[in-house]
């Protein structure tokens, strides 16, 4: 038999639902596991958008649509970006997508050609840097460290530009870091890509997860020519938590959405109907349970930080957005802990999940070695387990 394509065969799997599978392997087989290391939230889809799905069902809702959604669901996320961002989209310039890494993957096909490169920085979310390979680019990883609060500076940003360099994937606010960008860090960040014409794709999926003093800028907004260069990426997943019906959306300039749109007729087509029709009420209906399920976040975010950095050997940086941080395990590295030498944070975290059965994802996943992941898209009562048995673990 031939080979499969070089990219196929050397494709990474998501690190974050190897964990998944792992948990729900340990679960399957009747042990108690508690799970911090994947992505999705443990509130339930509102009352009010799954009501809308059973009905789209009951009508017969269950054909076709245009490839790129409907024309209602796609008005509604136009007026949604709107009223929070200040955003004046059309609905042809939205993209819908069957969830948002599907509408990065599509945005990326559209705008690469092989070998452009695209400056991503780290730590990243898992998917980023296989999506820019499958996609023909060259992922050019730039390291933003924690002294730094997690976020590339312009001086970084520039420093990285090559002639090949087509695009900057920015993430705010960060998985896995939470960190979120100032308006000035945005607008000088901003400035080099207009210098070097660079397209941007702006991951805005945790736009609506901010806490404290932060403010969720969208890069688009900030000027005209930011917005000319921007392809903006958002969903229903996080926000709405409405993970398994799959939608996502691209907002961009026209021409790139009507390659967006002419790649997606002759692919995967449009998400479900009845899908559509659920987020066409989660982002015209009521919005007040976006903000209670930020401010359940924020408590856990709070009591999370508070327990993590008075215990002795572990810490982490105060999140700002979305629901995960990175816990800093580097004083562990060299000991030995629940029977295992701890050589790296993929070894913490395997010692862990098999002494205390708490699951979290290593660093290393996101270009972060050192780190581990942990996602506080659950309950108070898990957490706090959870935090008792890794305090017991590495005592």
């Amino acid at each position: 038999m031939r080979p499969l394509s070089k990219i196929a065969a050397s494709l990474k799997p998501s690190a974050t639902m190897a964990v998944n599978a792992t948990v729900k392997q340990m679960r399957a087989a009747g042990e108690e596991v508690f799970s911090f290391g994947g992505g999705e939230p443990d509130w339930p889809t509102p009352d009010n958008i799954c009501q809308a799905g059973i009905q789209a069902i009951q009508e017969g809702f269950t054909k076709y649509t245009p490839a790129s959604g409907t024309t209602e669901l796609r008005s509604a996320i136009a007026e949604r970006l709107r009223a929070d961002y200040g955003l004046d989209y059309e609905s042809g310039q939205i993209i819908v997508t069957s969830g948002g890494k599907h509408a990065i993957y599509v945005a990326l096909c559209c705008l690469l050609d092989q070998g452009d490169e695209v400056i991503l920085p780290a730590p990243y979310w898992v998917s980023y840097h296989e999506a820019v390979r499958m996609a023909g680019g060259t992922p050019v990883v730039v390291y933003a460290p924690e002294e730094q609060g997690f976020k590339l500076t312009a001086n970084q940003l520039e420093a990285a530009v090559t002639p090949r360099t087509k695009l900057f994937l920015l993430n705010n606010p960060g998985n896995p870091t939470g960190a979120v960008y100032t308006r000035e860090e945005l607008e000088a960040l901003a400035a080099v890509c207009k210098k070097f014409d660079l397209y941007v794709l702006s991951d805005e999926m945790y736009g609506k997860l901010v806490y404290d003093d932060a403010e969720l800028v969208s890069f688009p907004s900030l000027s005209q020519d930011a917005y000319s260069r921007t392809v903006l990426i958002n969903g229903v997943s996080k926000a709405y938590a409405m993970t398994g019906w799959r939608i996502g959306y691209a907002a961009a300039p026209k021409p790139i959405a009507a390659a967006m749109d002419g790649y997606l007729s002759q692919s995967t087509g449009a998400p479900p109907s009845i899908s559509q029709a659920a987020a066409l009420e989660a982002f015209s209906g009521p919005q007040d349970v976006v903000e209670r399920m930020r401010r359940g976040y924020d408590e856990r975010r709070k009591y999370l930080v508070e327990r993590l950095n008075s215990m002795e050997g572990v810490s982490c940086s105060v999140p700002k957005g979305a629901f995960y941080l990175l816990i800093d395990v580097r004083p562990q590295l060299g000991r030995t802990l629940g029977g295992r030498k701890i050589e790296n944070d993929t070894d913490f975290t395997q010692a862990l999940l098999e002494a205390e059965h708490v699951a979290v994802t290593p660093g290393v996943a996101f270009d972060a070695p050192g780190y581990v992941r942990w996602c506080y898209a659950s309950s108070m009562e898990e957490i706090v387990e959870g935090l008792n048995r890794l305090e017991r673990f590495i005592r």
